[in-house]
């Protein structure tokens, strides 16, 4: 006995294996990019750098260190560049990233101490022109500072300003007098607003 199968049948039986072959292959995922290499990217900032462009720089070793996280250079040269810039918060940050990758960076230990100390001068100078360097204020500064000079070798952190010789002197005192005079107190106001330290050493 044979048996027939109408034709409507085997197309509708085709079309479905077919429909299930498609659903069990695995759609193919797209190509990913390669990633970067460190040196083509330290490459691209020093050259915005070279060219002026610092934030453009920053941009590109910022995107250096994401991409190449145990990487120290990119923390170096943003810590460097900030520096420079006379950002001292970022560039203690930036210098502080590098030591977490080694600890014994010299470059990255003087951004971090040289950056510090210059803000500490900005907030003294600061504190001493609106008469705040008082209590334990003061004396947290005094043993801040006598820390300071003893790591640097130093009696005291900024050197009184030199009197000229009496030569010298004389010879300055024929032109100045020929000039409009200043008032006598400018070297009382220097004292005061110069050397954030004084009150210190």
């Amino acid at each position: 006995m044979t048996i027939s199968i109408p034709f409507p049948r085997i197309g509708a039986a085709l079309a479905l294996a077919t429909l299930l072959g498609a659903c069990s292959t695995a759609p193919t995922a797209p190509p990913v990019a390669a990633k970067p290499k460190l040196d083509e990217l330290l490459s691209q900032a020093s050259q915005a750098a070279a060219s002026g462009n610092k934030e453009q720089a920053v941009t590109l070793w910022k995107q250096s260190a994401t991409a190449y996280p145990a990487e120290k250079t990119p923390w170096t040269h943003i810590a460097q560049t900030r520096y420079e810039a006379g950002q001292y918060g970022d560039a203690i940050q930036a210098a502080l990233e590098v030591l977490v990758r080694d600890p014994n960076d010299k470059l990255a230990n003087s951004i971090v101490a040289i950056s510090g100390l210059r803000l500490s001068t900005r907030a003294l100078g600061d504190l001493s022109r609106q008469n705040n360097l008082t209590g334990s204020t003061l004396s947290e500064s005094q043993e801040l500072a006598k820390l300071l000079r003893e790591n640097l070798g130093e009696t005291v952190l900024v050197p009184p300003a030199t009197t000229p010789a009496p030569a010298a002197r004389e010879q300055r005192a024929a032109p100045a007098a020929r000039t409009a005079k200043k008032p006598a107190a400018k070297g009382k106001s220097a004292g005061n607003g110069a050397n954030p330290f004084e009150g210190l050493n």
